[in-house]
């Protein structure tokens, strides 16, 4: 009697794991999965229809960037800005692209002398935006994902 009695509470004990629903099982995979995932990164940059979708990581980045930059340049070289000659000035512009590749500033910034010299910066900046050709959100696990991003810009005077 003592072994049937022994047996039964090994097999009891072992019953558990054995029986163990599939649910619990996947959703054990899915957390340790989820825990594994990089989520300060993406795994491609939002990207213009001049960007190559093939390329590394770090040329998407790259061509994201410059294209951000020329569009930039081109927008601001249109206005005229009286900056102080030999003075360079650094903007930091944050912003958002949404799933859907859609931009939006989410903030600027400057130093006060650059919001005295240059009053309308924020609107010339915001407005650029809104002028970008078609972007391809980023995408992690090739979903389209938002992805915030900062760029330097940097304000010189053409009279040096």
């Amino acid at each position: 009697m003592r072994k049937f009695i022994a047996i039964m509470f090994l097999c009891s004990c072992f019953s558990c794991v054995l029986f163990e629903s599939k649910e619990k099982k996947t959703q054990e995979l899915v957390n340790k999965e989820m825990l594994a995932i990089d989520w300060n990164d993406v795994d491609n940059y939002p990207l213009f229809e001049s960007c190559d979708e093939s390329t590394s990581k770090t040329v998407q980045r790259e061509c994201f960037e410059s294209e951000l930059l020329m569009h930039f340049s081109a927008t601001l070289q249109e206005f005229e800005f009286v900056i102080d000659p030999g003075v360079d000035h650094t903007v930091f512009v944050d912003f958002l692209v949404d799933q859907d590749g859609k931009i939006t500033v989410v903030n600027i910034g400057k130093d006060k002398r650059i919001d005295e010299l240059m009053p309308e910066f924020n609107g010339v900046i915001s407005q650029s935006l809104r002028n970008l050709p078609p972007l391809a959100p980023a995408l992690k696990r090739g979903i389209p994902v938002s992805a915030k991003f900062r760029i330097p810009i940097v304000l010189n005077s053409n009279n040096e």
